[in-house]
């Protein structure tokens, strides 16, 4: 899967002018799927061009575009029908729609009718979760950042966990709270042990922090008892999206042993909005970094499975002019792919379903400028940053709206997958005991 081919022409031309300008997040070369609604109309499936939605429950409609010969898929509220399909699927509609979307095609380009209720302009729609989310767990494949926070909690000569080296490492979280970009996220009550203190206390987080990582989203499933090669694997991910695993640090730090987060991570986590598919990295496919120790066979990558995608943070305080940007780090430093992590998902034996989340983890770079939490940047709190209004920050405050972007840089466009943003609101004001 995801062999080059015309889709991925960089020469390509869409009659939708806007997708053409080289800073355009949404061009031919991209098709991105995506949930929308408009007034008055229900939730469908779209693929983001330009500044414009193509409204593929209406080609769908018309002839021009039937994956499933048997039934309707993208009149739906998800996109999971179609992502069950399969790959063979996936490519030819992907293939389908770029011609359809094509400058010098005139079936769509030409027909006023058709065009006037196929193509809606994102500003008059509204994005919903692209998928249902069936389950999410999150891994923690960055060696960076694994080493950097493990410094923090063990001795810096001992940061990585024996087992770390051979295997990613994950937990299962909480699909119920995985919400689309621009979801208030409200401040998480829980237990933590301040310092010094002999008993734990109980109250609104201090330590919020983000998590800037990928999210892979499983499109066709495995069986229980089956487990997985990484080839296999690689297949079976429709797409990505950028994905915020959303942290209490200090509920984490008391929670945390022997069996690891648990309120710490399940009360929210945001994905962008528009999932690109793998086919639409497959230019951008990359090496995971250099084994320190060989991985076992299982864990084997016989092709390139990580990508190079360019990913930045931002915190903009309430009041705040404008963002600041705290970091700059990349996908490629992901010392696991996510292949991988599917595989040793599926080794034991444990079934994967289509709408399945896989997070990559904090995802950090060798440098203080790319590393993908706050925890990470202020030194677990010793080293304030400040932001280009002149305050600081440790962890977010309430009102701190945090923006996470990013994209895959081709040869005069680029390919993109929208804001993952959210604002902190007050925790609960409920009262126990």
């Amino acid at each position: 899967m995801s062999a080059l081919n015309a889709t991925h022409d960089a020469s390509r031309k869409s009659w939708v002018e806007t997708a053409n300008v080289a800073a355009c997040e949404f061009p031919i070369q991209n098709l991105p799927y995506g949930i929308f609604s408009t007034p008055g109309a229900e939730r469908r499936a779209g693929i983001a061009i330009g500044d414009q939605i193509l409204d593929l429950s209406v080609i769908e409609a018309t002839g021009l575009l039937r994956p499933d010969a048997k039934a309707t898929v993208f009149n739906k509220p998800d996109v999971n029908a179609f992502m069950a399909l399969g790959p063979n699927v996936w490519r030819a509609t992907r293939a389908a729609i770029s011609d359809l979307l094509d400058a010098k095609n005139p079936k769509l380009r030409d027909n006023a009718a058709l065009r006037a209720k196929a193509l809606v302009p994102m500003t008059s729609a509204h994005l919903h979760l692209p998928l249902f989310v069936r389950s999410f767990t999150d891994f923690f494949s960055s060696r960076e950042h694994a080493t950097n926070t493990g410094s923090m909690m063990r001795d810096p000569a001992n940061a990585l966990t024996p087992n770390w080296l051979h295997m990613p490492i994950a937990y299962n979280s909480r699909a119920s709270t995985v919400v689309i970009s621009g979801t208030d996220i409200r401040r998480p009550l829980g237990q933590s042990k301040p310092p010094g203190t002999e008993e734990p206390v109980f109250g609104p987080s201090r330590r919020l922090d983000i998590e800037l990582e990928i999210g892979a989203i499983i499109g066709t499933p495995s069986a229980m008892g089956e487990p997985l090669s990484t080839a296999e694997a690689f297949d079976m991910i429709f797409g990505y999206v950028i994905l915020n695993d959303w942290s209490a640090r200090d509920i984490q730090a008391w929670e945390g042993q022997p069996l690891g987060p648990f309120q710490a991570k399940i009360f929210a986590t945001t994905i962008s909005p528009w999932i690109v598919t793998s086919e639409a990295l497959a230019p951008f496919r990359v090496k995971t970094p250099d084994r320190i120790k060989p991985l076992l066979p299982y864990l084997h990558e016989a092709a390139p499975y990580n990508f190079d995608i360019h990913l930045e943070f931002a915190v903009q305080p309430a009041g705040a002019a404008k963002a600041s940007t705290l970091a700059r780090t990349n996908y490629k430093y992901m010392y696991y792919s996510a292949a991988q992590q599917l595989t040793h998902h599926a080794i034991g034996g444990c079934a994967m379903c289509t709408g399945d989340i896989i997070g990559s983890g904090t995802i950090s770079g060798p440098t203080k400028d790319s590393l993908g939490s706050m925890l990470e940047l202020s030194q677990g709190g010793k080293t304030p940053m400040t932001l280009d209004d002149g305050v600081t920050r440790s962890f977010l405050e309430d009102g701190d709206t945090v923006s996470l972007t990013g994209w895959a840089q081709g040869k005069g466009h680029r390919i993109g997958f929208g804001a993952c943003a959210g604002k902190i609101t007050p925790a609960s004001t409920r009262r126990f005991g």
